[in-house]
């Protein structure tokens, strides 16, 4: 019995050809692991040194200038 299947890597390769011709690229997104502990200590210390009015500010603004859900209700 033959194996037709290319390599991963080479199966790899061909999806990105593929993407690319639908004018799309990979993205890779390395991001903080929430379920350590360390992580969570980490953003916690940081969101309590986070100052109350200047986020209020800075979502009341997200909020006026964002596109999303402008026509559900307030």
């Amino acid at each position: 019995m033959e194996n037709n299947m290319a390599e991963p890597a080479e199966r790899m390769k061909l999806m990105r050809m593929r993407r690319r011709r639908q004018g799309l690229r990979e993205l890779r997104l390395v991001v903080p692991d929430a379920r350590s502990a360390a992580v969570r200590d980490r953003i916690a210390a940081q969101a309590a040194r986070l100052n109350p009015d200047s986020e209020r500010e800075a979502l009341l603004w997200i909020e006026a200038v964002s596109e999303f859900d402008a026509s559900a209700p307030r």
